[in-house]
């Protein structure tokens, strides 16, 4: 790295400008929705649920999520994390990576890693970076590619973002969750060399390496096109499968969303169909059971009316029975009887509407006599309800007085035995006024009722 991008390697808020932002999207690493999440304005990485610390520079070259095994591999050999990694390090693991699979034939693997690349600690005598603080380097013994890395990628370290993980229900295959914190040992295998077996091993791999490097340019860039373009056409043929297989998933849902909900409606509207038809039928019944009653209580008033107007006819022998004042009586009470049971319905409703202010822990009786005489006691009902409104009262004054932050010595405040009569009288004389501005306060409309007497308090 130049000297120009030598600094602190504490963290600063991430600085992506729209160069960058055109650049990833013209690579198409931000077209998937979601995948990259920017930050805003913290200065530190906190990267959300799924999410990990990337670089726009580690993007562009290569990196990708779900990572790489063999990069996986690698970060736990070296005991490294993604951002002590420079930007030329991904690239060169990038390029390792394809070198294997598109050229050798091959999966990456650690024997062929060892002959050619080693770590090694990055920085200057005076500075320990952490962030890039670690570079993988060709040795110089080996005959590799000729890769054309930039002396210097300025201001990389405060392009940081986050990339979605994909981790495919497998934790093994993630990123290692970040850590700022930890810092960079270096492990012996750094440095590691291949042993005699794994250069045995990997020398056949070694000659077609230098094969390639004699190929002509314009058919290695022939083949990384071709490359390049079936790897291009398997990601597209993979996310139409995506896609279709989400499309079909959803649709599945939602058939059996609407069937479930058709099914459940259907349910709820027969259900309540049967209900109503057994409450409608039930008071059908109750209705003409009622009426039946009552037309039987009238017929026989209106017979044994006959019966009576007949045997008096009889007995007094009533020359003109239609001007008779008792028929007329009789008469009279026959037309009004409907009159005197509806009297008596809405007075048994009123009773129980107030039945529940007088007596809120008794059940309420089924019939209308036994409710008046719950009206009808010894006590007084007015005067039990004043008792309990006066308690509200003296609780809502006591409240008052209490957040007033006033010393009062309650023990005195109940002994009212104390006070004489007209001393009783006065003070609740003078304290009307005050009890208007209380009753305001709380607002309650004061009634017109008299104010409570001694005995009641």
């Amino acid at each position: 790295m130049a000297a120009a991008d030598l600094g602190t390697a504490e963290w600063e808020r991430s600085k992506i400008s729209n160069q960058d932002l055109n650049l990833l999207k013209k690579l198409g690493i931000s077209k998937k929705p979601k995948a990259v999440c920017f930050p805003s304005e913290e200065s530190y990485p906190a990267p959300p649920m799924g999410y990990r610390v990337s670089f726009v520079d580690h993007l562009i070259r290569g990196l990708s999520a779900p990572i790489h095994p063999f990069l996986r591999g690698l970060l736990f050999v070296y005991g490294l994390q993604l951002h002590h990694l420079t930007p030329n390090s991904i690239l060169h693991i990038s390029i390792f990576i394809t070198l294997c699979e598109a050229f050798l034939g091959v999966s990456p693997n650690w024997a062929l890693w060892k002959r050619i690349f080693f770590c090694r600690r990055n920085g200057s005598p005076n500075v320990a970076y952490n962030i890039g603080g670690v570079v993988i380097s060709v040795r110089s013994t080996v005959d590799y590619f000729d890769v054309k890395l930039p002396d210097s990628v300025q201001g990389w370290r405060k392009k940081w973002l986050y990339i979605q993980e994909e981790n495919h229900g497998c934790a093994e295959d993630n990123i290692p969750p970040f850590d700022g914190a930890e810092k960079i040992l270096r492990r012996r295998s750094w440095d590691a060399e291949a042993t005699e077996e794994e250069r045995s091993s990997t020398e056949a791999l070694m000659t077609r390496i230098r094969e390639l490097q004699n190929t002509r340019g314009k058919e290695l860039s022939e083949k990384l096109a071709e490359a390049n373009e079936r790897a291009n056409t398997l990601a597209q043929q993979l996310e139409h499968s995506k896609e279709a297989l989400k499309k079909a998933e959803l649709d599945a849902i939602e058939a059996r969303a609407e069937a479930d909900k058709a099914k459940a409606d259907a349910a709820g509207v027969e259900d309540l169909k049967k209900k109503l038809h057994t409450a409608e039928t039930s008071l059908s019944d109750h209705i003409a059971a009622q009426s039946a009653r009552e037309e039987a209580l009238l017929k026989r008033i209106r017979t044994q009316s006959r019966r009576f107007v007949m045997r008096t006819a009889q007995e007094f022998e009533l020359e003109d029975p239609a001007n008779d004042p008792l028929l007329d009586a009789f008469s009279f009470l026959e037309f009004h009887g409907s009159e005197a049971r509806e009297g008596i319905d809405q007075a048994k409703a009123g009773l129980s509407r107030l039945f529940p202010y007088f007596f809120p822990k008794k059940e309420e009786p089924a019939t209308f006599l036994n409710l008046a005489k719950c009206f009808n006691p010894s006590e007084d009902l007015g005067l039990r309800v004043r008792h309990e409104n006066m308690k509200v009262a003296v609780e809502n004054t006591v409240a008052l007085v209490a957040d007033s932050q006033q010393t009062i010595d309650w023990a005195k405040v109940g002994d009212t035995e104390q006070i004489e009569q007209s001393r009783w009288k006065s003070l609740m004389k003078a304290a009307k006024p005050n009890t208007k501005k209380i009753l305001a306060y709380l607002g309650i409309q004061p009634s017109a009722t008299p104010s409570s007497s001694r005995p009641e308090v």
